[in-house]
């Protein structure tokens, strides 16, 4: 296929340079968005009288017969085009001659490009936040069968406090709540169109900027033309969006992970979501969250990579931004990919609630509630905090957990201990009485799954 700027060279392109500089392997992609792109473009300069009206008919037809036929497959991509923008065009030209050669009047690659990413990028940030409610609808169903399941709550990876497997559940929804506003926010500042900035000085020709911004859906237009061609700022805070969801997935999976072992039992994971060993007949590993927890390093550095390119360029366009789209559409395929196999593989998780209450059980996560029940009756809670550490090393010492002591051997540390002292350490009781908003209690519980119900 020629090149559409070989006018002002006397030479071929070396292959292997050609080769190089290619990007329809990995651009062809954005074919939609280009078509759509041009259909706009080419309204708008009927509309401002730069090409005739019947010409624009024309070329918006016989485009949306390339965009069917790309996507029935009856029109294979060349590849040997140099990038998506130019098979399009040669196409068109091809099959309506020379009408098809005005599309490109009053319009440059750089900003036909610049334009077709962030139609692209909207396009497919939508379907990643539907991947995000799915994941969160996952939660939910977990969260709902398990208010009242108790489990040990860590930190430090220590026992801490008692709390409910929903609530630790939940924690995890908060953070792709998050996320999801993260996406939508990036989408939000990229949506203004950079189509009719042209080269990067904008052009000669009355053009309406606005008009094929809003045939195409934008909020506005880009309002310097070097920076419409040259911003990919975007890219950027996508990305970093894109590797928090991955930081999310991944502590998540690192927990699953642990759950699953025998040293914590906490989980069973389904068969589906789990593989065996080629030696050892007993194992059964959780190999989709170890991959989700590994490929979270690759979208890291999708993201490096994307501000490695960015933090020498010059204005305006340069060649290195070509870059741009292999970092970004990998992050988005990874992305996308471990939103639709965490899913599943969580809402067929099942939870082991006896396992879970008894390394609550002895882990001594009421001890707190011990300090607060003797603060209650007066005594000073560094006093009581005191006191408890003594008691638990009793229990250490002895083999026994502090709902096990006899009321007698509590009178010993201290004459303030009465009978309710066995109420007040039930763990049920520890976690009913967490009434702050936001902790583990119930009802702090049902309001937590009724925000997420209505964020989704």
């Amino acid at each position: 296929m020629g090149k559409l700027w070989e006018g002002r060279f006397s030479k071929a392109l070396d292959t292997q340079a050609d080769d190089f500089n290619s990007s329809i392997h990995f651009d062809s992609r954005m074919f939609k968005q280009d078509i759509q792109g041009s259909m706009a473009h080419a309204a708008m300069l009927a509309a401002k009288g730069i090409i005739g009206k019947q010409d624009a008919e024309t070329i918006i037809a016989e485009l949306g017969v390339i965009l069917e036929d790309i996507q029935s497959g009856s029109l294979p991509i060349d590849y040997s085009a140099e990038d998506i923008h130019m098979f399009v065009e040669a196409e068109l030209t091809k099959r309506i001659g020379d009408t098809g050669k005005k599309l490109h009047t009053a319009r440059s690659r750089n900003d036909q490009v610049a334009v077709d990413i962030r139609l692209y990028l909207k396009d497919e940030a939508a379907q990643i936040i539907a991947l995000l409610k799915t994941l969160l609808d996952a939660i939910l169903h977990q969260a709902k069968l398990h208010k009242t399941t108790i489990m040990p709550g860590y930190t430090h990876l220590q026992r801490a406090q008692p709390i409910t497997f929903a609530h630790h559940l939940l924690a995890y929804g908060m953070m792709f709540t998050r996320d999801i506003c993260r996406i939508q926010d990036a989408v939000k500042r990229m949506n203004y169109s950079p189509l009719g900035s042209c080269a990067l000085a904008g052009t000669t020709y009355n053009t309406d900027r606005y008009m094929t911004a809003e045939a195409l859906g934008f909020d506005g237009i880009t309002l310097n033309s070097i920076d419409g061609v040259s911003d990919r700022d975007f890219c950027v805070e996508l990305l970093s969006a894109y590797a928090t969801v991955m930081m999310h997935l991944s502590r998540f999976s690192e927990e699953v992970i642990l759950w699953a072992s025998w040293e914590f039992k906490f989980v069973e994971l389904d068969d589906s979501y789990t593989t065996g060993s080629s030696i050892m007949p007993q194992k059964k590993n959780p190999d989709i969250a170890e991959l989700v927890r590994g490929k979270t390093g690759r979208v890291y550095g999708d993201l490096v990579a994307m501000l490695t390119v960015l933090k020498g360029l010059p204005l305006a366009y340069n060649k290195d931004m070509q870059e741009d789209k292999e970092a970004i559409f990998d992050a988005i395929d990874t992305v996308k990919q471990c939103l639709t196999v965490f899913p599943p593989m969580l809402k067929t998780l099942k939870a082991l609630p006896e396992n879970m209450l008894r390394a609550a059980q002895k882990g001594f996560i009421n001890a707190t509630d011990l300090a607060d029940y003797l603060t209650k009756k007066g005594i000073p809670f560094r006093t009581a905090y005191k006191l408890v550490g003594q008691i638990v090393a009793y229990c250490v010492a002895n083999d026994t957990v502090l709902e096990q002591i006899p009321l007698s051997q509590y009178k010993s540390f201290h004459e303030l201990f009465e009978e309710d002292v066995f109420e007040a350490i039930s763990l049920r009781r520890c976690v009913e009485s967490r009434i702050s908003a936001g902790g583990t209690n119930p009802d702090s519980i049902e309001k937590q799954i009724a925000y997420i119900e209505e964020f989704i």
